[in-house]
C-alpha cells in the first residue's frame, strides 16, 4: 500500500492511505434478529426499495405500512425461527456470506494488495458502512459482487444502485467496478452438477424429476426487459444437458411470489403439488439461483415444498443445497473475482 504525501500536508493530518484493491461481495440481507422489531426494520428496508416494488409508492405505501408491515414480520420471524442459525444467532445468509469472504480472503493471498470483505444489501453490515471502511483502509479501486448467477434489476441493479449512492456522498470516490451476471460460466455450470451428482449419490433412491427452482420477479418486470427470466432458462438448460437428463425429468420453475400480480411461470409451489397429483413419487430440487441457502430454500423448499409433496401422495422429497462456501461453490466466486480484478491487482 502507499500514501499520498503532499508538500503542503497540514501536521495534524495522517497520510492517506491508497493503493489497495478491494472486494465486496453482497448478498440480498438477513434481519439482525428474528423478533418483531428487528423483523419489520429489515422488512420495511427491503419493501421500500423501489427496484423490488415497482408501484408508486402512493398506491403501495398505504398496504405496505398499512397492513404489511404491521402483519408479515410476526409470520416471517416465525419462518426464520425454524432455519436460524443458533449456534451463532444469525440467518445461515450471514453465516455462509462471512464464510465466502473469509475463504475469499484465503485463497486471494497472492494477491497483497487485494482487501476481501461482505455486506448486505437489506440490514447489516451495509453497503455504504463497508465501502467507506475499505476506503479507509486504502482501496481507491473496489470490484463490487452482487452475488446473483442471474441478472435482475431487483437484485443486481439494486445492489449497484446503493453503492452508487454512497459514492454520491464521497469527496474522493474509490473508482468502482460492478461483476456482471455469470448465468452460464463453465465453472458454475460444473458446480451445479457436481452438487446434484454428490447428493442424489447419498440417497437410496433417484429422483423421477429434478426441478430448478429460481426466486420468482413479476412478469411485468420481465415484459419491461428484464433479462432474468432467460438467463434462468438458459442456466437451467446448460444444467440438464451437463447432467445428462431428458427435457421429461427436468424443469425450471419459480417460486416466492408476492402480491397480486403474475409473476414468471410455471410457480414451485403448484408444481410440486400437480406431479404428486399426478403420480410422481420422487424428486429433487436445487435452486441455483441462490449462491448461499436462506429463508427461500431452508424454510420455503426443504420444509414447505417437501410437506406440500408429501400431502398430495408423494413420496420420497430431496433438497439439495446451495453451493455456499464448499470448495465447489468458492471456485466459482473465485474465477469471478479474479476476472474482474485483471489490471488491478
Amino acid at each position: 500500500m502507499t500514501t499520498i504525501e503532499t508538500a503542503h500536508r497540514p501536521a495534524d493530518h495522517p497520510p492517506v492511505k491508497s493503493g489497495k484493491v478491494g472486494v465486496l461481495l453482497v448478498n440480498l440481507g438477513t434481519p439482525d434478529g428474528t423478533d418483531y422489531t428487528s423483523m419489520r426494520r429489515y422488512l420495511k428496508e427491503f419493501l421500500t426499495d423501489k427496484r423490488v416494488i415497482e408501484w408508486s409508492p402512493w398506491k403501495w405505501y398505504p398496504i405496505l405500512f398499512g397492513i404489511v408491515l404491521n402483519t408479515r414480520p410476526q409470520k416471517v420471524g416465525k419462518a426464520y425461527e425454524t432455519i436460524w442459525n443458533k449456534d451463532r444467532n444469525e440467518s445461515y445468509l450471514r453465516t455462509y456470506t462471512r464464510n465466502q469472504s473469509d475463504l475469499m480472503a484465503e485463497r486471494l493471498k497472492d494477491l497483497p494488495n487485494v482487501k476481501v470483505d461482505w455486506a448486505m444489501r437489506y440490514g447489516t453490515p451495509s453497503i455504504p458502512s463497508r465501502i467507506e471502511a475499505l476506503k479507509d483502509e486504502g482501496c481507491d479501486r473496489i470490484v463490487l459482487f452482487p452475488l446473483y448467477p442471474q441478472y435482475a434489476a431487483a437484485t443486481t441493479a439494486t445492489v449497484n444502485d446503493k453503492a452508487f449512492q454512497q459514492l454520491l456522498k464521497m469527496r474522493w470516490q474509490p473508482a468502482l467496478r460492478t461483476v456482471p451476471d455469470y448465468h452460464d460460466d463453465e465453472t458454475y455450470i460444473e458446480a451445479l452438477a457436481n452438487s446434484v451428482k454428490n447428493h442424489l449419490a447419498t440417497l437410496d433412491w433417484q429422483p423421477d424429476m429434478v426441478l430448478a427452482s429460481f426466486h420468482g420477479i413479476p412478469m411485468s418486470y420481465f415484459k419491461l426487459g428484464d433479462p432474468y427470466y432467460c438467463q434462468c432458462q438458459k442456466t437451467g438448460r446448460l444444467l440438464r444437458e451437463r447432467l445428462g437428463l431428458p427435457e421429461d425429468k427436468f424443469m425450471v420453475t419459480f417460486q416466492s411470489r408476492f402480491g397480486p400480480e403474475e409473476w414468471l411461470q410455471p410457480y414451485t409451489d403448484k408444481t410440486v403439488e400437480k406431479l404428486a397429483q399426478d403420480g410422481v413419487k420422487k424428486i429433487a430440487v436445487l435452486n441455483p439461483g441462490f449462491v448461499s441457502d436462506c429463508l427461500e430454500t431452508l424454510e420455503e423448499i426443504a420444509e414447505q415444498a417437501a410437506h406440500s409433496f408429501h400431502e398430495n401422495g408423494g413420496e420420497k422429497f430431496a433438497h439439495i443445497p446451495c453451493l455456499n462456501d464448499s470448495e465447489d461453490g468458492m471456485r466459482v466466486l473465485e474465477k469471478v473475482v479474479r476476472r474482474e480484478l485483471l489490471g488491478w491487482a
